[in-house]
């Protein structure tokens, strides 16, 4: 559950601002104009405009740009990895509590996760009741990097990126995602990093999570993204038969309590891809990387 804020004497926000990707195969620019079309009807006080973004990573300077003006809602219309976008630079401007902005996503892209762990109303009923909670997010940092990357669901390396890649070459739809999703299994090799305070270890799976849900289909705990802290799941290396066991259970009826903690850090030992939410980047050899819980650091509606 998100955090409530404080009630305030002024209103959260003052403007809404709908970044959608017209080139997505998505419904994004649709329900974009719907959204404004509805919240005309609810909130006639708010300012509502959309924005379409031109060139990727795009919605990460938009959203910079218009949470630099203060009491701004940021809605990212897409997927996990388009709100990705936008909470990377809704917090390059600041966190909600200096700039004054708040971000959301309404679904309209293949993967949703966040918004179906968070949901707790229709989006357009929560912008127009303009309610602000907080949630947390992971902050990630990267060795040789200027500053940190954020993540409002889940950082995974293992199965999880090699999944990504190959839906993004495979094409996405439920029978393509099937026969991509089997090719990467087939083809996924385990990898090996070194864990702070632990030592060489190999894994088929890392995901540290703040999110209950992942991949659409998967249930990763029972974690609270506003509770300070992330659960560590890890599958270390068995077989192939052993992975896709590990993959059927978290489907069918999810994967438990984990492992939770507000700080992991690793080295990697061989170039590696990661995953922060939908959004996939490769790592190089021998890059440490520090996880932390930032919490509550991002103002949304949910």
């Amino acid at each position: 559950m998100a955090v409530p804020s404080e009630p305030s004497p002024l209103p959260a926000y003052d403007r809404v601002v709908l970044v959608y990707n017209p080139q997505s195969s998505g419904d994004g620019e649709q329900r974009a104009e719907q959204a404004r079309a509805t919240l005309a009807e609810q909130a006639p006080q708010l300012t509502v405009a959309l924005r379409a973004t031109e060139y990727a990573g795009h919605a990460r300077v938009i959203a910079e740009e218009e949470a630099r003006a203060g009491r701004v809602l940021v809605v990212s219309v897409s997927g996990d990895g388009g709100y990705n976008e936008v909470v990377q630079g809704v917090m390059a401007a600041g966190d909600g509590r200096r700039s004054g902005a708040v971000a959301a996503v309404l679904p309209a892209g293949n993967a949703n996760d966040h918004r179906r762990a968070t949901r707790e109303r229709p989006l357009v009923d929560a912008i127009a009741a303009a309610r602000v909670s907080r949630i947390d997010l992971l902050r990630v940092e990267i060795a040789g990097e200027g500053g940190p990357r954020w993540a409002h669901s889940y950082l995974g390396l293992g199965i999880t990126p090699t999944v990504a890649l190959e839906l993004e070459r495979g094409g996405k739809g439920s029978v393509r995602e099937i026969v991509t999703t089997i090719r990467a299994f087939s083809a996924f090799h385990p990898f090996e990093i070194d864990v702070d305070g632990e030592g060489r270890k190999r894994f088929d799976s890392l995901v540290l999570a703040n999110t209950t849900e992942m991949a659409k289909y998967v249930t990763l705990s029972d974690g609270d993204p506003a509770d300070g802290l992330f659960e560590v799941v890890t599958l270390p290396h068995r077989s192939k038969l052993r992975l896709l066991a590990y993959a059927i259970r978290a489907a069918v009826r999810g994967l438990g309590p984990q492992p939770r903690t507000s700080r992991f850090s690793f080295t990697t030992l061989s170039p590696i891809p990661v995953q922060l939410d939908g959004e996939v980047l490769d790592l190089p050899a021998h890059r440490g990387v520090i996880v932390r819980i930032a919490p509550q650091a991002l103002a949304t509606v949910v």
